[in-house]
Parts: C-alpha cells; sequence; structure tokens
C-alpha cells in the first residue's frame, strides 16, 4: 500500500486548490480565479442594429473578468477553462411597432440560441437568450447578435438592461 502525505493541493503553477488540516479533513478548496471563468459587460453607447439584420452588439465596457477571457475589442468571450457554461444576453429596443426582434448567442461564429419574439406592439422590449453550452477552454468563443424588424434602424441601449454575461457552471 502507498501513502502520500500533505497539507496542501497546488496546481503546477503555485496555485492552492486544496488545504487538509493535521488529521486530513480538508478545511477548504480554493479555486483560483484563473480557473474559473466569469464576466460580464455592458455596452458604453449602444449599438445600431439595422432592420432585418443580424449585427454583433459592443458591449465594450467590463463589469468585471475574472480570468481576463473577455475581449472588448472584438466583444467576444473565449474561455481558458474547458466545461460547461452559462450565458446570458440581454438588449433593449426602443419604439418597436408590430415587429420581432431577438437577442442571439452566438458560438463559434454560428448561431446556437435566440431569445426574444414576435408580435411586439409598441413600445420598450428587452430579448433575452439563455444558454448553457460545453467550451473547449482553448479555440471556442461566443458572442452576442440582435436582430429586429421594426422597418428602420433600432438602437440597442439602455446599460441597465443590455448586458452579456457568462460564467464556468462545470468544469469538464
Amino acid at each position: 500500500m502507498s501513502v502520500i502525505k500533505v497539507n496542501q493541493i497546488q496546481t503546477a503553477n503555485g496555485v492552492i486548490m486544496a488545504n487538509l488540516n493535521s488529521s486530513g479533513a480538508n478545511i477548504g478548496f480554493q479555486l483560483a480565479s484563473s480557473l474559473a471563468p466569469a464576466f460580464s459587460a455592458y455596452s458604453s453607447g449602444g449599438t445600431s442594429v439595422a432592420t432585418a439584420t443580424v449585427t454583433k452588439l459592443a458591449f465594450d465596457t467590463k463589469i468585471f473578468d475574472t480570468a481576463n477571457c473577455y475581449n472588448t475589442t472584438n466583444y467576444r468571450f473565449t474561455p481558458n477553462v474547458a466545461g460547461y457554461y452559462m450565458f446570458n444576453a440581454v438588449t433593449r429596443f426602443g419604439s418597436m411597432t408590430a415587429s420581432q426582434c431577438y437577442a442571439r448567442i452566438y458560438k463559434n461564429g454560428s448561431t446556437f440560441n435566440q431569445g426574444g419574439g414576435g408580435g411586439v406592439s409598441s413600445g420598450y422590449v428587452w430579448p433575452t437568450a439563455n444558454w448553457l453550452v460545453y467550451m473547449n477552454g482553448t479555440t471556442d468563443y461566443v458572442e452576442a447578435y440582435a436582430y429586429q424588424t421594426s422597418g428602420t434602424t433600432q438602437s440597442a441601449d439602455y446599460t441597465d438592461y443590455y448586458q452579456f454575461t457568462g460564467a464556468l457552471i462545470r468544469s469538464a
């Protein structure tokens, strides 16, 4: 029988993953932020969305980004840890009449989830898309888009509601 005696478990780069007391009981796991990517971003100025045109939303301001995986230049999240992530994209359109509007979440350049709907009669609408998806932690990325059919260009805006968020739910 082999025995390994330790009071601390670390990753190769020195991140403490677990501390054990003298009797061997786990006294706490520490998951470093670099191992649990999460982000929240909003738009500082909104995005113009032409009618019947899928448009990438410009979430250019970070609220937080625990592992520096969200890019405010190309508005893209590329996690560095493989696992299952929950994403949420919310936008707001104003002065909509008899139209359809959607928030969309794209993975690797293709639509994966869409939220919103049709039949908006008038006023403000907040289309929302939510999605739980596996990300490989190296090349997979997600982005948020919007679509509307009002007949005119609309501004997707309002920073209190116009956000793109994501977080690791479970590693692979």
